[in-house]
């Protein structure tokens, strides 16, 4: 038989135990954080400078329906006010894009090119205006997406008027990705 003393220090040790093990797991984190949403900018940068991104390319218009798209997306994350230019800004994103390809990568029944890559290559570097050093950079960034240039029947008396709008629009989803891309690069430093 055990004694009363050795079934309560049994009990003590057991209820000691227990209390460590739930302590420790209540104080512990496990780490994990969403995405997207931190920053390790200096915590003076509350205006974002981002004048319109150069255009090298020979698309027309791509580099306003990128700048719009950037901006946009560093608005979204709802900590930094975004000034179309440098004057007041406590940082500057300045971007070039560098060239955009488009290449058939897919064909329908009549030959046709039905499906498209597409290529962006951008120079882009946000930098601090009171030190006026680079924070992030990237000289070549590469962003690639494909769409489908869709035709009804066999009709190609609209192929260019078609190619043109659905250009449009694959220009502007593949914006938004390399935006996405660009901010969330600059926020989280990659």
């Amino acid at each position: 038989m055990l004694r009363k003393e050795s079934l309560s220090r049994w009990s003590f040790s057991k209820l000691a135990i227990a209390t460590t093990l739930i302590l420790g797991f209540l104080s512990s984190g496990c780490g994990y954080a969403l995405a997207g949403r931190g920053s390790f900018l200096p915590d003076y940068i509350r205006v974002v400078g981002i004048p319109t991104f150069e255009n090298r390319s020979s698309f027309s218009q791509v580099e306003q329906v990128l700048t719009d798209k950037v901006r946009t997306e560093f608005i979204g994350r709802g900590k930094y006010r975004v000034v179309p230019d440098t004057q007041g800004a406590d940082a500057v994103l300045e971007g070039e894009i560098l060239s955009i390809s488009v290449q058939p990568v897919g064909f329908n029944e009549q030959q046709l090119a039905s499906r498209y890559l597409f290529t962006w290559t951008i120079k882009v570097a946000f930098t601090d205006a009171q030190t006026n050093m680079a924070l992030w950079s990237n000289d070549a960034l590469t962003v690639r997406g494909e769409y489908e240039l869709s035709l009804r029947g066999s009709d190609t008396s609209q192929l260019g008027s078609t190619f043109v709008d659905q250009e449009r629009t694959s220009a502007d989803r593949i914006a938004t990705d390399v935006a996405r891309s660009v901010v969330t690069s600059i926020l989280e430093a990659f």
